[in-house]
């Protein structure tokens, strides 16, 4: 292959976190077994929250999209990290990165713009209760989630569109357990100072501006129950926000360390370690956060399965 010319690729291969075959059953029951509670945990979430009418909220509504859009993001990189484990190979086909790079910055995208609608419906619930049926109703729900998928969608394309004008060199081994975008793009041999000030400038934007806009909301939040005169009083509309707030710090907390830990040591292998924190165990632990904290969702599971229990 010529160095440059990128017409040939036809293949990564992703190193993931050992070459010591020893590890890779360790590794591989690790991460299955994660990818299962992720996937059962949220599905679970998404059925009871279907099967029972009295949590056909708003808020509800977004956590099923939440559930949904968790599953997803996990789907994009373990099973195919799973699958290379179990052939024993590290290949992925150039098509094959270049989708799993799009799907998992557009469910990233969806991520954190679906934390940012929720909080914004507990800002409404809270600030506004007399308001809230009016202000959060099943149109704009509807349409707040259909932008978040426009956004992502968008955002995503863009991105993947740009590594697509990129040509490679002769080395295309990534570092990671999946195509991760500042992975590829540090394999190129083009210039890449345009796709970097796009990343770093979507990320102010698409990332930083939900997060300013989740801080708001919480102020206020914060500011409207300091005026509640009873403890009872404070203490419910606290615990309506609580679960919402434990995901968003779990998931910016994970990915700001992902972050600061790479620039930090200047490592792949140890970014691809600290990476399995937002990527799989936040998406595994939601629906426990979720489930523990709110008396509805555990009332709900409890007689979802039980209704499946005693189903022949």
């Amino acid at each position: 292959m010529d160095q440059g010319n990128n017409t040939g690729i036809s293949e990564f291969e992703l190193l993931g976190f050992s070459e010591e075959p020893e590890l890779q059953p360790i590794i591989f029951g690790f991460f299955l077994s994660m990818y299962l509670i992720t996937l059962f945990g949220n599905l679970l979430i998404i059925l009871a929250v279907s099967s029972h009418s009295h949590l056909h909220t708003p808020m509800y509504f977004f956590l099923t999209n939440l559930s949904f859009v968790d599953i997803c993001f996990t789907s994009t990189t373990v099973p195919k990290m799973l699958w290379n484990i179990h052939i024993q190979s590290k290949v992925i086909t150039y098509a094959g990165c270049i989708t799993q790079m799009y799907f998992f910055i557009l469910f990233t995208g969806l991520d954190i713009f679906l934390l940012t609608v929720m909080a914004y419906d507990r800002f409404v619930a809270i600030c506004h209760p007399l308001h809230y049926t009016v202000i959060m109703n099943p149109w704009l729900c509807g349409l707040l989630v259909l932008m978040s998928w426009i956004l992502s969608a968008s955002h995503s394309l863009l991105q993947t569109s740009m590594v697509l004008q990129l040509s490679f060199c002769t080395v295309l081994e990534i570092p990671h357990f999946f195509c991760e975008i500042n992975q590829i793009i540090q394999l190129s041999c083009s210039d890449t100072f345009l796709n970097n000030m796009v990343i770093y400038f979507a990320a102010m934007l698409l990332a930083g501006g939900p997060f300013i806009g989740i801080l708001y909301s919480y102020s206020k939040i914060v500011s409207s129950i300091r005026w509640i005169s009873s403890s009872q009083g404070k203490h419910k509309a606290f615990s309506t926000c609580a679960s919402h707030l434990s995901v968003v710090s779990l998931f910016y907390c994970t990915s700001l360390g992902v972050y600061l830990s790479s620039a930090a040591t200047q490592s792949s292998h140890s970014s691809a370690v600290a990476s399995v924190m937002y990527t799989v165990v936040t998406p595994m632990l939601n629906p426990f956060i979720y489930s523990l904290r709110n008396k509805d969702i555990k009332k709900a599971l409890i007689r979802f399965c039980g209704m499946a229990a005693l189903k022949p």
